[in-house]
């Protein structure tokens, strides 16, 4: 199924490497939670998922954070990385459908906040709109 690679993929972001500078995030523990609501022609109930990560100062300084990581199938078309952020936009291609989305996400310090919409068009579920909401805020120490 065309769904569950796209909301894989959608949630994963480009190393770091490329930014100057180091991202503008506090290392420490941190809690991510994300929030994906989907229009389609049959009901699919919103999807919440939380996650903790140890960001360490080296994995910031040496690129090794990734934010947003190509998947098999996609094309990274543009992506623009900065200390305060990302943007990126990408397309999916699997067998009986394509998935185009646009991503962005914030560095606010101690936390992050950003989105990733995703249109899919498929010959199985016809077409979605997918948004997923996502914030992250520093909980401590490692």
């Amino acid at each position: 199924m065309l769904l569950r690679p796209l909301l894989a993929s959608a949630l994963l972001v480009l190393p770091l490497a490329a930014v100057a500078e180091s991202p503008n995030i506090e290392p420490g523990q941190w809690s991510f939670t994300s929030t994906t609501s989907v229009e389609a022609d049959m009901p699919i109930p919103d999807q919440t998922e939380t996650y903790d990560e140890c960001i360490a100062q080296s994995d910031l300084d040496d690129g090794s954070f990734d934010f947003v990581e190509e998947e098999e199938g996609c094309e990274l078309l543009e992506h623009n990385v900065s200390a305060d952020g990302v943007d990126y936009q990408m397309i999916c291609r699997e067998e009986g459908g394509e998935a185009t989305i646009e991503g962005n996400m914030a560095f606010l310090g101690d936390r992050t906040e950003g989105n990733v919409d995703i249109l899919v068009e498929s010959q199985q579920m016809g077409q979605m709109q997918m948004q997923t909401v996502i914030e992250g805020e520093r909980t401590g120490d490692c």
